[in-house]
């Protein structure tokens, strides 16, 4: 199931990165600042749009597969990585939450990982409040890519700070989360 629909929509979200990044590159005679926030946020809309229909897709398809089931979050994270690297180089955004969300992220994936091996993924498996930062960081990360107002009444970068801030406080507390949902696999194993 290597080259499934789904798992095409999968691979277009890693191969939009060096887009998303590459426009902010741009000399500003090519292309000002203002037209360069409205490419990179819609490129991030439209492929963060595909985690969502990548894995309706494969349900509705029946084309689920071990492959497709590793690739998602692997883009998802790459995807959600490079951007907030990128609103670091803008300084729309700490270096701190940069390392909170890209640390998690390593950390979470990397006991994941491990849970597979010792047979308890079912313990790590992904919870609301998981989903919840994942809200909350991809409304941020566009709002900060944006970083401007729209129609005048929404000021996308105080928003974004704003919610950017609330993910990596939802970031913190989901990895407190899973650790504490591995710890008594880890503690019965003696590991």
């Amino acid at each position: 199931m290597f080259w499934t629909l789904p798992t095409l929509l999968t691979w277009t979200r890693i191969c939009a990165l060096p887009l998303i990044v590459g426009v902010f590159y741009l000399p500003a005679d090519v292309m000002p600042m203002v037209e360069k926030n409205l490419w990179a946020t819609s490129m991030f809309v439209v492929f963060a749009l595909t985690d969502w229909l990548d894995g309706y897709l494969a349900r509705k398809l029946n084309q689920t597969s071990n492959f497709g089931a590793f690739l998602d979050p692997v883009a998802d994270k790459f995807l959600v990585c490079a951007c907030v690297l990128v609103l670091v180089h803008l300084q729309r955004i700490d270096a701190f939450v940069a390392l909170i969300i890209i640390g998690r992220e390593i950390a979470i994936s990397a006991l994941r990982e491990w849970m597979a091996q010792i047979g308890a993924s079912r313990s790590v498996a992904v919870h609301r409040i998981g989903k919840l930062k994942t809200t909350a960081q991809m409304v941020a990360i566009g709002f900060l890519l944006f970083d401007g107002p729209v129609f005048g009444l929404l000021d996308t970068h105080v928003w974004g700070v704003w919610l950017i801030w609330v993910a990596a406080v939802l970031t913190v507390w989901s990895m407190v989360y899973y650790l504490e949902k591995a710890l008594p696999e880890i503690r019965s194993r003696g590991l």
